[in-house]
C-alpha cells in the first residue's frame, strides 16, 4: 500500500520560510518521479514543482526563485524549501507520486496545510 505523508506545514508571516516533507513507503521511491501541488480556497489544484528519479526539476512560474524541490532517495523523502513566502501562497500543499519508471500512477497524500500572514 503506498503511503505519502506531508509534515512542515503552519503559519508563517509574509518573507518567511517553510520546508515541507513528504515521507513516501510502499513505492520504489528511487525510480518515481514526485511533486507538489497546491490547492488554494475557492481554486483548482495547481502544479508547484515536480523532480524526477534523476533530479530533473520544473516549477511554477509562480514559485521559481522562492521554492526549492529535492528529494533524499535514501530516506524516501521529498522536500519542498518555500522562501520568500507571500500571502497568495497560502493553500493546502499535496504530496504526489504520477510515474514510477515508465508506468503512469496517481497517488497523493492527505495534504498540509500552509498559511501566509500578511
Amino acid at each position: 500500500q503506498v503511503q505519502l505523508v506531508e509534515s512542515g506545514g503552519g503559519l508563517v508571516q509574509a518573507g518567511g520560510s517553510l520546508r515541507l516533507s513528504c515521507a513516501a513507503s510502499g513505492v520504489a521511491f528511487s525510480v518515481t518521479r514526485m511533486g507538489w501541488y497546491r490547492q488554494a480556497p475557492g481554486k483548482q489544484r495547481e502544479l508547484v514543482a515536480t523532480i524526477t528519479s534523476g533530479g530533473t526539476t520544473n516549477y511554477a512560474d509562480s514559485v521559481k526563485g522562492r521554492f526549492t524541490i529535492s528529494r533524499d532517495n535514501a530516506k524516501n523523502a521529498m522536500y519542498l524549501q518555500m522562501n520568500s513566502l507571500k500571502p497568495e501562497d497560502t493553500a493546502v500543499y499535496y504530496c504526489n507520486a504520477d510515474r514510477v519508471l515508465f508506468r503512469s500512477v496517481d497517488y497523493w497524500g492527505q495534504g498540509i496545510q500552509v498559511t501566509v500572514s500578511s
